[in-house]
């Protein structure tokens, strides 16, 4: 006769941590990082949205497309030009080219290194794009459908 294996799945390889250690840990995770819808509400509802954006990729990157009124600022330039772009009163989000670049996290340490309050903007200009905002290339404004893998296909609101 055989009898089940009673090691546990890969999912709870690990126990979960305790509800309150979980609350502290996803907490403290919304402190650091911020998505693309949540950027996009922001900006879409008007007004002064409390931060702004930073994109800090490469000019030629800038060129090719990134979020309407954002800051460019290449990450290698950050120590140099910062405190003449950027109120340190103002919460800075940062943006790279998406989530297999950490770019926008190397940008977010130098902003905190020189006393700036920072987010990090997850998914970068590639889920911007692929949710069907618009943007800016150095020819004017695009936009793309929504990519249906990363975005409602109809409506704004992805419930989340």
């Amino acid at each position: 006769m055989t009898t089940a294996a009673t090691t546990p799945h890969p999912v709870l390889r690990v126990t979960p941590a305790h509800p309150a250690e979980a609350a502290a840990h996803f907490r403290a995770s919304l402190a650091f990082h911020t998505d693309v819808s949540d950027v996009a509400a922001a900006l879409a509802a008007g007004g002064d949205p409390g931060f702004v954006v930073l994109d800090s990729r490469s000019a030629q990157a800038w060129d090719q497309g990134h979020l309407p009124g954002a800051i460019h600022l290449p990450t290698v330039l950050i120590p140099e030009q910062a405190e003449a772009l950027l109120d340190r009163s103002v919460p800075v989000v940062t943006y790279c080219w998406g989530p297999g670049c950490n770019g926008a996290t190397r940008a977010a340490l130098a902003l905190a290194e020189l006393g700036y309050q920072v987010k990090e903007m997850l998914g970068g200009f590639e889920y911007w794009v692929r949710e069907g905002l618009a943007y800016e290339t150095r020819r004017g404004g695009d936009r793309r459908p929504a990519d249906a893998l990363t975005a409602p296909a109809e409506g704004d609101d992805c419930g989340c």
